[in-house]
């Protein structure tokens, strides 16, 4: 393990302190290791590891380090310690803009993969929610990218009706359509567990949503009641 860390660490100097073209380097060799690594290395990655990675994504060097960066990142993120690592880094913010120019269907998919294993901390669900517009991306991702995309995207807003939904974040979802969208997934064919989460979001939140003007008639014959 020493030697897995002491190499990380030297990476993670490399991206602190390389031209645009090391930066790119790394995470693509980081990007190669982390494929065939067992989780031990992964569990002991530092903050300064997170906030360079999620650098090379805000920088935006090339197509290739940003889908790296996110596959380095994927990685890393099922483990609880690392996902607020890599909230604190400001991945969230950092993916929502992205997300919001992104058309290219695998790297559309991974960032919605991270912000869900991300969203799976309070820290992350907390920082989605201070984004303007992470609620309202989020949403828009449904049914536009993927089914993959489409199960991520009602995942995450299934972490935040269950554990993050304030009063007004309720209202929020409500007035950017997000009630809406999560009516006409009922309606269309997006796989099993995408309409049970759907249908769960929807209920937990039936008294808030049910009688709305905000749902228009065609979607409303849908509410699970």
């Amino acid at each position: 393990m020493s030697g897995n860390g002491e190499f990380i660490e030297s990476l993670t100097r490399v991206m602190q302190h390389g031209s645009y073209e090391s930066r790119a380097y790394v995470v693509m060799l980081m990007k190669d290791m982390f494929e065939v690594s067992t989780p031990t290395p992964l569990l002991s990655l530092k903050q300064e590891f997170f906030t360079q990675v999620v650098q090379v994504l805000r920088d935006e060097i090339s197509q290739k380090a940003t889908k790296a960066s996110l596959q380095v990142l994927v990685h890393a993120c099922p483990f609880g310690r690392n996902r607020v690592k890599a909230a604190e880094a400001g991945a969230i913010r950092v993916l929502v803009d992205l997300l919001l120019d992104s058309s290219e269907k695998r790297v559309c998919e991974l960032m919605l993969i991270l912000l869900d294993q991300i969203c799976q901390s309070a820290e992350g669900r907390a920082e989605l929610l201070n984004h303007p517009g992470g609620l309202a991306i989020v949403s828009k991702k449904i049914l536009r990218v993927s089914k993959v995309g489409s199960e991520r995207a009602i995942k995450i807003l299934h972490s935040i009706s269950k554990f993050s939904s304030t009063p007004s974040v309720v209202q929020e979802m409500l007035s950017l359509g997000v009630v809406a969208k999560l009516c006409l997934v009922l309606q269309v064919d997006c796989g099993s567990k995408a309409k049970e989460r759907a249908r769960e979001i929807l209920k937990f939140h039936a008294k808030a949503w049910r009688n709305s003007p905000c749902i228009p008639m065609n979607l409303l014959s849908s509410y699970p009641f």
